[in-house]
């Protein structure tokens, strides 16, 4: 296959999953949910709107045209998938596949359903990837790896596979900076950023950043819209243990009804708690942020440095690498 015929493969692709009945999609839906519980039907189309998104062909060739074409052997990638988030690796295999190399995928236990349906189709559509995609789980006779975990698995990654050109990413998390300024509508889109997959994605918020004498009571307002998380049986679960802990160790916290705030220093929160750091100063704001920049994978606001708007922490584009590494780049320099 030429680069002609792969982005004609994956435009298709986006169609199919675009045009998918409505009852076939409810069907699959709740088969997925039965693997994963945190993958509710809202979450899928979420993340399967995104793909969509991808599949655009002015998109992907906009996207494209900043690599230079190589004419090189495909190389056998190696990608061991995360399972936090419906399809959280589609972007690294579409970066493989698309650039002509041969994914060799470890997929997560938690997200193995939706991935192989996608690939399926893909090879129905173009036979020619029918043998670029190879489903394994034991990784051997592989030319690249990368692979997507936690702080601790990636010191198991970088043991077994340090000696190979690799991408390995470690936790990352987002976090948003308010001003106390913002209108209803931007603490709104903000709980999206928030509350978007139950809080588990790298660029969910996980902590907010909020001037000396914030009034948290317009937040607090503006997010009973995402009141119903509490209905699911796992979030609602994790929402009182967390309760409890606090409680029995005396830990002040502010308390909506569905989601925990507490003051910490910390960035990655626990599902159902939000952290929040107060900043006397933007000179003291971006001093906190700085020291935790490596940690970050958005910066969500209205004000610099913020990176992403309020509500689009969940809209990544076809350039926003996970941990800020350009994958095609490091697969064009395969050789």
């Amino acid at each position: 296959m030429n680069i002609e015929e792969r982005i004609e493969a994956f435009v298709q692709l986006g169609e199919f999953i675009e045009s998918l009945p409505e009852e076939k999609f409810k069907t699959l839906a709740e088969r997925i949910r039965i693997e994963n519980a945190w993958f509710t039907e809202s979450n899928l189309r979420m993340a399967v709107s995104g793909i969509v998104s991808f599949l655009d062909e002015k998109k992907l060739r906009s996207w494209l045209s900043a690599y230079p074409l190589v004419t090189r052997s495909p190389k056998i990638v190696a990608l061991i998938m995360a399972g936090n988030i419906p399809l959280v690796g589609f972007h690294d295999l579409l970066c493989v596949l698309i650039n002509g190399d041969i994914a060799l995928i470890k997929p997560s236990s938690k997200d193995s359903i939706l991935l192989r349906i996608i690939t399926d189709k893909l090879a129905a559509i173009n036979p020619g990837f029918a043998d670029k995609i190879i489903y394994t789980e034991r990784l051997k006779d592989f030319d690249a790896v990368i692979a997507t975990g936690s702080d601790n698995s990636s010191r198991y990654f970088e043991y077994y596979f340090g000696k190979y050109p690799h991408i390995i990413r470690k936790n990352r998390t987002s976090v948003a900076i308010l001003n106390g300024h913002e209108d209803e509508k931007d603490l709104e889109k903000l709980g999206k950023d928030v509350f978007s997959y139950f809080g588990l994605g790298c660029r969910n918020v996980s902590k907010l950043y909020v001037p000396r004498g914030y009034d948290f009571q317009r937040l607090f307002k503006s997010w009973q819209v995402y009141k119903d998380l509490d209905m699911h049986h796992k979030y609602h679960n994790n929402y009182h243990y967390q309760r409890t802990v606090l409680l029995v160790a005396t830990i002040p916290y502010l308390d909506t009804g569905f989601v925990l705030l507490q003051e910490s220093e910390r960035l990655v929160s626990p599902i159902a708690v939000l952290y929040y750091e107060y900043y006397n100063a933007e000179e003291d704001l971006s001093r906190k942020l700085n020291t935790v920049q490596d940690k970050l994978q958005c910066i969500v606001g209205n004000f610099l440095p913020a990176t992403v708007k309020f509500g689009e922490a969940q809209c990544p584009g076809l350039n926003d690498y996970a941990d800020g590494i350009d994958v095609m780049f490091f697969l064009r320099g395969l050789d």
